[in-house]
């Protein structure tokens, strides 16, 4: 058993979860921590940086105990991360100096505007493959700068480091040794130029971040050193390092061009393979890194992003009450025939691809005496479907050829009506494998491959197994009707917060 587990470590927006998978690529066990989600004003999602880190380590350790291993029994960690969420920290200390700005936060809006009406936004897209959007890291990273007394005086003098959610676990792991970030989640920036895959001293500029504070940009199978001994009880390599849904596009093999996956975790991601150049898209996609490996050209992809996915369900369970658990959702809306013309437009924190409207609030329309519980919960999962179809179709539209099968993963995945509901919505087959937290997976694949416990991602493609496909099961007629109701659904909640980034900046 010496050395033959790999530990990855899956930071999300809403938990915190540790996965230890044995020589042959399978899960031998798991832990899980929900942590608190903060929403000071309107618009605003903050994290304690602190609570995430005592998270992680916590199901790390749980983890480990669960599968009956020592750190001796580990050949690697790998980490994988919710993208874009900020934080800053004091080096000398590891203390962050103010609360994570969470990549679904809109303070930040106003400040687009600014950047857009100067003219800057073709430049941004040309460099970093990005739009002007809150969504992203630099203008969180200028804001808690701008925004905490003496930061940035601090920062010229060296005393502060930033990064995203991976290069905070990092520093955490160990002890302040490490300062780094794989080409994916510096490619979430918007300082990241896609083309030399190094910070881009012009983005630097323009979104007014001091380079002094930022990790270095390395590999995804990179050494990023080793755990602190304190930690488990002896040193760990950390072998990898990779966002999320790059990290889910890795583990779900879609390895070759014009390969799609999309995750349903608390937001809905998919990203298409788009090989060993940046594609740059018409219809407002993101152009990202999908990977690069040590001695290997860097891989790339289109991304759209789902801002509210199964935090829509959560909001059923926290907001409404309407179900006592997150898997209750499906009873509920099975529970009718259909939403009986009731729709749900869940955008919370506003509206991503292809829409990119950061002012969008969610809505409930359609609503009769008739409407119930049951009606409005089977419309949110429908809502969750609709976003989807609107980033396939923009996706196929760029790529100029339709998306074979569309593979997914992440929680909401596993709803058999939700996925239902996608294939129909997309007249195409949508393909779940039968392990479906493939984040961490696709980090323990890069971490195994890292250091040698495996060849290469070849090897592991076998015990990829296949759990169900789902057709679609309604008429052209139905589904034509269903999207262009949705259609005018989506234009209700266009542009209602107007007023709420001029309180935001204060």
């Amino acid at each position: 058993m010496h050395k033959s587990h790999i530990l990855a470590l899956d930071q999300g927006t809403t938990s915190s979860r540790s996965i230890v998978f044995d020589h042959k690529g399978q899960l031998r066990s798991v832990a899980q921590q929900e942590f608190h989600q903060s929403f000071p004003n309107a618009g605003w999602v903050e994290h304690d940086a602190q609570e995430i880190w005592n998270t992680q380590l916590e199901t790390a350790r749980e983890c480990m105990k669960r599968a009956k291993i020592g750190p001796r029994d580990i050949a690697a960690i790998g980490i994988t991360n919710q993208r874009e969420t900020t934080v800053i920290w004091e080096r000398a200390t590891g203390r962050p100096i103010a609360p994570a700005i969470v990549w679904q936060d809109r303070r930040t809006a106003t400040v687009m505007d600014k950047l857009r009406a100067a003219g800057v936004g073709p430049r941004v897209a040309q460099v970093t493959g990005l739009l002007l959007d809150p969504y992203f890291s630099a203008s969180k990273m200028a804001w808690i700068l701008d925004h905490v007394p003496n930061a940035r005086t601090r920062a010229a003098k060296g005393e502060l480091a930033a990064g995203t959610i991976d290069s905070w676990l990092l520093w955490k792991l160990t002890g302040g040794r490490a300062h780094m970030t794989d080409v994916t989640n510096a490619s979430r920036t918007s300082l990241l130029d896609l083309q030399t895959l190094a910070w881009s001293p012009e983005m630097l500029s323009t979104f007014n971040v001091p380079a002094e504070i930022l990790p270095k940009v390395v590999s995804c199978d990179s050494e990023f050193g080793v755990s602190d001994p304190a930690l488990f009880g002896s040193e760990i390599p950390i072998r990898a390092m990779i966002g999320d849904q790059q990290s889910a596009l890795f583990a779900q093999l879609c390895l070759d061009t014009g390969m799609a996956k999309n995750t349903y975790g608390t937001g809905c991601f998919m990203l298409m393979h788009t090989g060993a150049q940046p594609a740059i898209s018409k219809n407002r996609l993101l152009t990202t890194v999908a990977w690069r490996m040590q001695n290997q050209a860097a891989q790339y992809a289109l991304e759209g992003s789902v801002f509210v996915g199964g935090s829509a369900v959560q909001w059923l369970r926290d907001g409404l009450g309407i179900i006592r658990k997150s898997s209750d959702v499906n009873k509920l809306a099975e529970s009718v025939p259909d939403s009986d013309g009731v729709f749900v437009v869940p955008a919370f924190t506003g509206l991503g691809a292809p829409t990119w409207d950061p002012r969008a609030r969610g809505c409930i329309l359609g609503l009769t005496r008739g409407s119930t519980a049951a009606h409005i919960a089977r419309a949110t999962l429908e809502g969750i479907a609709h976003q989807v179809a609107d980033v396939l179709t923009a996706m196929t539209n760029d790529a100029g050829a339709t998306v074979g099968i569309l593979r997914v993963d992440g929680g909401a995945s596993a709803s058999d009506l939700l996925m239902q509901t996608q294939a129909n919505f997309l007249n195409a087959p949508v393909e779940r494998p039968k392990l479906i937290e493939t984040t961490a997976q696709g980090a323990a694949f890069m971490a195994g491959i890292g250091c040698g416990l495996w060849k290469n991602i070849d090897e592991l493609s076998k015990n990829r197994i296949v759990d169900r496909v789902f057709t679609p099961k309604i008429s052209d007629d139905q589904r034509l009707s269903q999207r262009s109701n949705w259609k005018r659904a989506l234009a209700r909640s266009s542009e209602w917060a107007q007023d709420e980034s001029k309180g935001a900046t204060s």
